[in-house]
């Protein structure tokens, strides 16, 4: 099904989270697209979506699959007001959102920090966190999200080779299509509803129902990306987004940018 504004917006239940939704069929990547309307001045829960991506990516710079006409490519603008060292914890709307989704096709979700989603096992879905601060004060927050929908699995194997193992989409999982217009408006009223417990209730409901769905506290795992790799295990994550770990020195540490893996 071709995604189709008018169906997303009839799904919609939300105040302020998609007033504005621009739909294109190609873009370089929803967040850069949805950067430039920001710095414009657009308002809070402006949304955009893409059909495809020509140059979509993750955290740390890894490409992100964005193949036309199967899965969800959206980025959503936030204007909270909150310190620049609390977006890490605030872009936890974002992965809880595409939980919530994913549960309610049936599915049971997990997610690794900081944000990626899991079904069986396998990634189905990954959040692209970037803001921008005047006079250190948060200006705007994007929430990128892409969702593995309908991919097939011998796409994501020639497109990722090795590393597709690891891949997953809710059709595999689920065994039928999910509906793109659907799925978008049900990420999009969650979204909208997590966001309103944050700005009511602060952060620590919403880091309470992230750790509920959290795998990795209490597992050993292997860090990546800051100086020499290293090995800990996992002890929590704070409130602003850190992931706390204890060393095999004994070393207490906090991680916010590495690559997490899991040991054996």
């Amino acid at each position: 099904m071709d995604l189709d504004i008018e169906i997303i917006q009839k799904n919609r239940t939300t105040r302020v989270v998609g007033r504005d939704i621009r739909l294109f069929k190609t873009v370089t990547s929803t967040n850069e697209a949805l950067r430039g309307l920001a710095k414009a001045g657009a308002p809070e829960g402006t949304v955009v979506i893409a059909d495809e991506q020509t140059s979509g990516h993750g955290r740390l710079g890894k490409p992100w699959f964005s193949p036309p006409g199967v899965n969800l490519y959206a980025s959503v603008l936030f204007r909270p007001p909150i310190p620049p060292r609390e977006v890490a914890g605030f872009s936890f709307l974002a992965s809880l959102a595409i939980a919530d989704a994913i549960k309610a096709e049936g599915l049971e979700p997990t997610i690794k920090w900081p944000n990626d989603v899991l079904v069986d096992r396998k990634k189905v879905a990954g959040v692209l966190v970037e803001f921008a601060t005047i006079d250190n004060r948060v200006d705007y927050v994007i929430l990128g999200v892409g969702v593995n929908l309908n991919v097939p699995r011998d796409a994501l194997g020639a497109a990722l080779g090795s590393s597709g193992s690891a891949a997953g989409s809710l059709h595999e999982a689920a065994g039928r299509e999910i509906d793109r217009n659907a799925f978008a408006a049900s990420v999009l009223n969650r979204l909208e509803a997590w966001a309103e417990t944050y700005r009511t209730r602060g952060p620590a409901p919403v880091l309470a129902a992230w750790l509920d769905r959290d795998i990795l506290t209490g597992r050993r795992v292997e860090v990546r990306g800051e100086g020499v790799p290293y090995e800990g295990r996992v002890l929590r994550v704070d409130r602003e987004g850190h992931l706390v770990l204890r060393d095999l020195l004994g070393k207490r540490r906090r991680v916010l940018t590495g690559e997490i893996r899991l040991c054996a």
